[in-house]
């Protein structure tokens, strides 16, 4: 079974910065669209940023120029890079593949916040 593991998450204040990580199990990791997810507390799970196999990126409007998604095949591991923080980022954070077809891991918490 695919297991995805994120990591990275805290308390940060805004302004500040975070990387998160998300190690997956998954063979053919290289070969799929991988994308970083959020849900804030009483909100659906949104998507926030996606990376192909070729490394092209799409980023939701709310993030854009303030994240950044990127990828690194050979440990089958895929990051988001938060920079300039706001209260509204606070969020759990997942990660999946652009389709969220994989089983979700338990996500790692991020709270934005003076």
């Amino acid at each position: 079974q695919v297991q995805l593991v994120e990591s990275g998450g805290g308390l940060v204040q805004p302004g500040g910065s975070l990387r998160l990580s998300c190690a997956a199990s998954l063979s053919t990791f290289g070969l799929n669209t991988m994308g970083w997810y959020r849900q804030a507390p009483g909100k659906q799970r949104e998507l926030v940023a996606t990376i192909t196999s070729s490394h092209t990126t799409i980023y939701a409007d709310s993030v854009k120029d303030r994240f950044a998604i990127s990828r690194d095949n050979a440990k089958s591991t895929v990051y988001l890079h938060m920079n300039s923080l706001k209260p509204e980022d606070t969020a759990v954070y997942y990660c999946n593949t652009g389709t969220g077809r994989l089983a979700w891991g338990q996500g790692t918490q991020v709270i934005v916040s003076s």
